[in-house]
């Protein structure tokens, strides 16, 4: 369990991190968003106690970083953004050597860094030198040193940077194996990597948390809707005949028309609305085929520019007012009640 309170980093005048504070469980995965510049590392690094900070605490499974370094730092894995390699030494070497720094008992040290160079896919290079390696067996061996020990606590900066699309997914199943019984934060430019793996998102901005929640809740309440995306044979005054009659759709954005005449577009309601049954009933009574229908909620790419650029011009993103969202006991909690959607109760309308 890792818990954070108050945190504050400043350089001089430059404050880096902004009273940050979250909480996370042993079991869950929480990814680190930010833009660059955001504090990301700066945190990652006063977590694991490479640096100290200013104000605030963090606690590792009850042990302060900085009242008690030693036991909480036993406690934690690290893979920072550049791996921290010896390129002189063979694989199996360096992991002997990281074995030692550990402490692992020594009957237990071979079998232990066989089982974890299995589980990183980086066995059949054990006895090549790491300067030899390309980058993505490097970043393996990263995430390898990082296992070593089995810490409750892993923190995974960029772990699939310079791995191809297979190794990508390898290191996921991996990462989802070890939520099991780790403690991680994971930090990416993947986003539809963090979407996929991580139970709860925190987006960080000029080091101030802007929300936390999980990957589903954020794309309903930082769009205040839910979209159903339909494709639809007829013509657009009969589609749009049908559809205005159902009071629940608070939207309707129309995409396209194809040489076929099939029209597309997206229809949002109320973020606790169904208005499925409604849009089939409607547009079956007007004779206009659904060829397609499905959801279409935010993205995690669009969540996180919806709220990176709108609090970076001193705005409100859509949907949050003046909220912020902590996580506890796996859910987002806000000091100022439940959050809520933004809906706009106009017909809004885009024809290409």
């Amino acid at each position: 369990m890792i818990e954070v309170k108050n945190l504050v980093k400043k350089y001089g005048d430059h404050l880096a991190v902004n009273n940050l504070s979250f909480t996370v469980e042993k079991g869950q995965i929480l990814g680190f968003l930010g833009p660059n510049g955001a504090g990301k590392s700066t945190t990652m690094n006063i977590i694991t106690g490479y640096i100290s900070a200013t104000e605030g605490s963090v606690v590792i499974d009850g042990h302060d970083i900085f009242d008690e370094p030693e036991e909480a730092k036993k406690r934690i894995g690290y893979l920072p953004e550049l791996p921290p390699l010896y390129p002189d030494m063979t694989v199996r070497e360096y992991l002997n050597f990281v074995a030692d720094l550990k402490m692992v008992k020594r009957s237990e040290k071979s079998k232990m860094i066989a089982k974890i160079m299995g589980m990183a896919k980086i066995t059949d290079v054990s006895d090549r030198l790491i300067k030899q390696l390309s980058k993505g067996y490097k970043q393996r061996v990263g995430l390898a040193q990082a296992i070593i020990g089995f810490p409750d606590v892993l923190i995974l900066d960029e772990p699939t940077v310079g791995l191809d699309p297979m190794q990508i997914i390898e290191i996921r199943d991996l990462i989802k194996k070890l939520s099991k019984d780790h403690t991680i934060i994971l930090s990416s430019h993947i986003l539809s990597e963090v979407s996929a793996i991580c139970d709860t998102v925190l987006i960080i901005n000029k080091g101030k948390l802007i929300v936390s929640d999980t990957p589903d809740n954020l794309s309903k309440h930082i769009g205040g809707s839910n979209g159903l995306h339909l494709q639809i044979k007829g013509t657009k005054d009969k589609i749009k005949a049908a559809l205005e009659n159902i009071a629940e759709i608070t939207k309707i954005d129309y995409e396209s028309r194809t040489k076929d005449g099939i029209i597309k577009l997206t229809a949002y309601c109320k973020e606790d609305d169904d208005i499925r049954e409604a849009v089939f009933y409607a547009l079956s009574d007007a004779r206009c085929p659904i060829l397609n229908m499905q959801s279409s909620n935010m993205s995690l790419e669009d969540i996180f520019l919806e709220v990176t650029q709108t609090k970076g011009k001193g705005k409100q993103a859509k949907g949050l007012g003046r909220r912020k969202l902590y996580p506890s006991n796996n859910e987002a909690v806000s000091q100022a009640g439940p959050v809520t959607g933004q809906n706009q109760e106009t017909d809004h309308e885009e024809e290409n």
